[in-house]
C-alpha cells in the first residue's frame, strides 16, 4: 500500500502488505520487506534493507507528544533493519531522529525519539535506546543492552549484552555489567577499525590518566585523541560510566 505522494527511486522493491505513507522518500536500490511500515516524515537513503514487520517513523513513546508536531526521521545509506525493528519520530516540532550509514539493527531493537545514531553502529537483538540518546560511529551494543535517555555512547565503544547504560560511555571503551562499568579499551573494535599500535598506546595512557584524575592535554595528538578531547569538552550531566559519576576534564582546571 503505497501512498500517491511517496517518492520511491527507480529499482526500489516493496514486498506484499508493506505500508508506505505520504511524503516518504526511499533511495535507489532499497528493499522494503513484507508488512514493513514506513510512516510520514521518513527519508531513507540508498541501498537500505528493511525486513518484514519493521516500523520506521512511528509515534514517539512519550506521554506528552502532540500529534500536530512535525519532525523527520533521516536515514543514510546501506543500513539493515531486521525484523521488528522500531524507529520513532522526534517529539520536537521540526526535530530529527537521525541514523547514519552502514548500520545493522538486529531483530526487535528500538531507536527512540530524537536519537542520533552515527555510522557503522551495530545494535544486537533486543537493544533499546531511550529518547535523545547519542551513539557515535562504530558503537556496538550487545544483545538486550538498554541506554537511558539523554546518554551518550562514544565512538568505537562496546557495550556488553544485558547491560544497562545510565551514564555516558567514553569513546573507545568496553563497558559491561547490570549497570555499565568501564573495564578497559575496546581493543578488538579499535584494531578492526585500523587504529595502529602507536595510537593505541596513546589511548591507553589517556585512559590511565583519566582514571587517576590527571590531565591528558600534553599527550600526542592523534585522530583518536582529538575525538576524545572533543567528547570530554561536552558536559556529562549524568556522569560517565565506570568513573563513579565524576565529571572528567580534558585539561587542567576543568570542572570536577
Amino acid at each position: 500500500m503505497i501512498a500517491p505522494d511517496a517518492r520511491l527511486a527507480p529499482g526500489v522493491r516493496v514486498g506484499p502488505g508493506a505500508v508506505i505513507e505520504d511524503g516518504v522518500e526511499i533511495g535507489a536500490g532499497s528493499a522494503i520487506g513484507a508488512h514493513a511500515v514506513i510512516l510520514r516524515g521518513v527519508r531513507l537513503g540508498e541501498r537500505n534493507t528493511v525486513h518484514p514487520h519493521a516500523v520506521l517513523g512511528g509515534v514517539p513513546q512519550d506521554l506528552g507528544y502532540d500529534p500536530a508536531r512535525r519532525g523527520q526521521v533521516l536515514i543514510g545509506d546501506d543500513n539493515v533493519f531486521r525484523e521488528g525493528v522500531t524507529v520513532s519520530r522526534p517529539t520536537l516540532d521540526g526535530g530529527t531522529t537521525r541514523i547514519g550509514s552502514g548500520c545493522y539493527l538486529m531483530t526487535h531493537s528500538h531507536v527512540g525519539h530524537d536519537c542520533t545514531v552515527g555510522d557503522r553502529v551495530v545494535m544486537a537483538n533486543g537493544c533499546a535506546l531511550g529518547g535523545h540518546v547519542q551513539l557515535q560511529s562504530g558503537v556496538f551494543l550487545g544483545g538486550g543492552a538498554m541506554v537511558h535517555q539523554y546518554c551518550r555512547v562514544g565512538s568505537l565503544a562496546m557495550v556488553g549484552g544485558l547491560c544497562g547504560v545510565v551514564m555516558d560511555v567514553l569513546p573507545f571503551s568496553l563497558v559491561a555489567g547490570t549497570h555499565a562499568r568501564h573495564y578497559r579499551l575496546n581493543l578488538v573494535g579499535l584494531r578492526r577499525a585500523g587504529v595502529a599500535p602507536p595510537a593505541l598506546r596513546v589511548l591507553s595512557a589517556a585512559f590511565r590518566r583519566l582514571r587517576s584524575r590527571q590531565p591528558i592535554d600534553d599527550l600526542p595528538d592523534t585522530p583518536q585523541m582529538a575525538l576524545l578531547r572533543e567528547w570530554l569538552a561536552v558536559p556529562c550531566p549524568r556522569g560517565i560510566a565506570g568513573f563513579a559519576g565524576r565529571r572528567l576534564a580534558a585539561r587542567e582546571g576543568g570542572d570536577d
